[in-house]
């Protein structure tokens, strides 16, 4: 099927070719990050590398929307275009969002809210987790509807939030998101969703064509704009691909963990949860010593060594053990490498 790699392909040529153009037209037209505080670097860094990915993925979706058919896997799904349409739209809504934050630096709050009406629009064309299985006894659980959309909603603000803390050291938050695209477009092949896996694999090809100018050194960052965006296409594309939350925790569970620590201990402090710091597991590692390369493929290795379980444990409590496992030892990490534990060590 010619589609796999037509849209491979246009993703990556796309963002290949945009990102150093974003380079320097976000320095041209103020969207700059400057060093100071959390951020580490040294020299301003453009923040709309996450037009490259948002602008490739959309070229590169709507793509399949045009091709021959037989160029394309057939569609057996009669809602996927409904819930594809969601995807493209919620994504151009919080990507904008995004970029307005990159200029003007929204407060929290509005952020939030912003996050909730992607969910809504998410949910408004039929993108939500209305049911899973149990992993205990393999049977099918259906939510009732005011927890699905709650619970959806809760699912897809998460995953903005997670991305948006991730992208804290160079090439981090986009090579994560790569590896997530990559096992869920090898999930879905797997289990004959073919058309489906068409929209990770553009995603794919996106943050793949943008790594080269985003890992260390970066000359561009992706921003709001392309951290937002990332976390939608990626809450999104989990629940198309039938809520492969189990999945999505495998891949990402360290950068999921990291944010539930801190929102907990910003919690106990009385402090802001949306407050920006170096309080990252990722920040703490480079504090250690260690080089921002290494932390990512620190990272890297982690987020697709347990993502490979996905297609090697076929039981889902397995899963769910490895999970569990996954959530211990980040814990553990977090706890070791926190201020408090060694103040009083």
């Amino acid at each position: 099927m010619l589609a796999f790699p037509l849209v491979f392909g246009v993703a990556f040529l796309t963002s290949l070719l945009l990102a150093p153009l974003t380079a320097t037209l976000g320095l041209k037209l103020g969207f700059v990050d400057v060093p100071g505080g959390r951020r580490i670097h040294r020299e301003p860094r453009s923040r709309l590398g996450g037009v490259a990915l948002f602008a490739s993925f959309m070229l590169a979706t709507g793509l399949t929307l045009v091709l021959p058919p037989r160029f394309m896997p057939p569609r057996y799904d009669p809602k996927e275009l409904t819930r594809l349409t969601g995807v493209l739209v919620g994504s151009a809504f919080i990507f904008l969002v995004g970029l307005y934050d990159d200029k003007v630096e929204m407060k929290p709050f509005p952020q939030l809210l912003a996050q909730v009406i992607a969910a809504l629009i998410a949910i408004s064309f039929l993108v939500f987790i209305e049911r899973v299985m149990n992993p205990f006894t393999d049977q099918l659980v259906i939510f009732p509807f005011p927890f699905t959309v709650a619970f959806t909603i809760f699912w897809i603000a998460g995953m903005i939030n997670t991305v948006n803390f991730l992208d804290g050291l160079d090439g981090l938050a986009a090579g994560v998101g790569a590896i997530v695209c990559a096992i869920l477009s090898l999930h879905m092949w797997r289990e004959g969703q073919l058309s489906v896996a068409l929209l990770p694999l553009a995603l794919l090809g996106s943050t793949l064509g943008f790594l080269p100018y985003n890992f260390n050194p970066a000359k561009v960052f992706m921003g709001s704009c392309g951290s937002f965006f990332l976390g939608y296409a990626l809450g999104t594309l989990s629940i198309i691909a039938g809520a492969k939350v189990a999945t999505i925790l495998l891949v990402m569970g360290v950068p999921i963990m990291d944010v539930a620590w801190l929102i907990l201990q910003r919690t106990r402090q009385g402090h802001s949860i949306f407050q920006a710091d170096r309080s990252h597991l990722h920040h703490r590692l480079y504090d250690l010593g260690l080089s921002q390369r290494q932390v990512v493929l620190i990272y890297y290795s982690i987020s697709a060594l347990f993502g490979s379980l996905v297609f090697i444990l076929s039981s889902r409590l397995y899963k769910l053990y490895a999970v569990l496992l996954l959530g211990f030892l980040t814990g553990l990490s977090l706890w070791f490498l926190s201020p408090r534990s060694h103040k009083s060590s």
